[in-house]
């Protein structure tokens, strides 16, 4: 029985998942076809539409923020190692953090996080909050701002 072709195998992973260029570059090489064959299905995949990394980095942008409420910088390091072109990312990080609030994505971030507590107990807990929201991508200046409403800070303590 002859092998599927890298055509062929990289549509059936598009109709599982989007994935950027790289991405399936990645797959197709580990299922073993040869690498001129991965590049003409890559090629045929782009010019057809089925594979564009500016689609790919939109949507997972808007789900980043929208579902799990990462923050600009976050978003930008995830598809930067997807393997989006900065140009692509940051035109999809236009438009999709254009209109969007980060005062209000770290308010409801922080709002989760402290399960409806309305003040932070601890230095400690001030430092384990800041450092929650600087791994969800969100702007040292936007947190300290945020943290400051809430109280609890570390240079209060006598």
């Amino acid at each position: 029985m002859p092998r599927e072709s890298a055509y062929l195998d990289g549509l059936r992973l598009l109709g599982r998942r989007e994935l950027s260029v790289a991405g399936l570059r990645a797959r197709l090489i580990d299922r073993e076809h040869p690498p001129d064959d991965v590049d003409a299905a890559i090629a045929h995949l782009v010019e057809t539409g089925a594979l564009d990394d500016a689609r790919v980095a939109r949507a997972h942008a808007r789900t980043a923020t929208k579902v799990k409420g990462r923050g600009r910088l976050r978003v930008a390091r995830e598809l930067q190692m997807m393997g989006i072109a900065k140009e692509v990312a940051a035109e999809a990080l236009g438009e999709v953090f254009g209109d969007l609030d980060e005062r209000a994505m770290i308010a409801r971030a922080l709002q989760k996080k402290l399960r409806g507590r309305p003040r932070i107990a601890s230095p400690a807990e001030h430092a384990r909050l800041y450092q929650f929201l600087m791994r969800q991508g969100f702007s040292p200046a936007g947190i300290v701002a945020a943290l400051r409403t809430l109280g609890g800070r570390a240079d209060s303590i006598e």
